[in-house]
């Protein structure tokens, strides 16, 4: 009988936390240092999987029993990568940005174990309806959303008010692509 492997996740964020969580697998959070610093001449569409293997790489302490997640989720607009807003101004102008458009989500996965890795990146088209000014300036002061790629979180009163469609997976917007992650953990690990 094979070994039952250890689920460690290596995320800060709380929401990635809480979906592994309601998935229902039992894992431990792991602190992993890393620079999120990718070359200006990478696609777009790769940087969310180049990132997820960059934290999964830099964690030095996986045993055979281990089994390390890593995510990253970026928001892409016209081109153009949306990060985590530096300030109120930042935000609300990433806001004002996405206003009225459909945007892209994207979420890159790293599974890593001693034997193997395999990584992959899962897509999210998401639409705005126009928000006004207004709505805006009261979404940034009232949520904070300094520690969210685009500046927005959808699980929020953001996503009930101001969102008007999506294309794929929710639970990817929030930050994990649990349908994927969930097959693969299932599919290709002893979990």
């Amino acid at each position: 009988m094979t070994e039952k492997m250890n689920i460690l996740l290596g995320s800060n964020s709380p929401r990635r936390n809480e979906l592994l969580a309601q998935l229902g697998f039992d894992f431990t959070k792991v602190s992993i240092t890393c620079d999120e610093e990718f070359s200006p001449d990478m696609a777009v569409d790769e940087v969310a999987e180049y990132l997820a293997i960059k934290k999964s790489v830099a964690y030095k302490e996986l045993h055979n029993v281990d089994i390390l997640i890593t995510a990253d989720t970026v928001v892409i607009s016209e081109g153009i990568i949306l990060n985590k807003p530096g300030d109120r101004a930042e935000a609300i102008h990433m806001l004002s940005t996405l206003s009225g458009k459909e945007h892209s989500v994207q979420t890159g996965v790293c599974i890593r174990s001693v034997a193997k890795q395999e990584s992959f990146t899962s897509e999210t088209v998401v639409k705005l309806r126009k928000i006004s000014q207004e709505d805006i300036a009261h979404y940034v002061d009232t949520y904070k959303p300094y520690d969210k790629a685009g500046a927005y979180g959808i699980q929020e009163w953001f996503g009930l008010a101001l969102v008007e469609s999506i294309s794929g997976s929710f639970y990817n917007v929030v930050g994990l692509p649990t349908d994927q992650l969930y097959k693969r953990l299932k599919n290709n690990y002893n979990v």
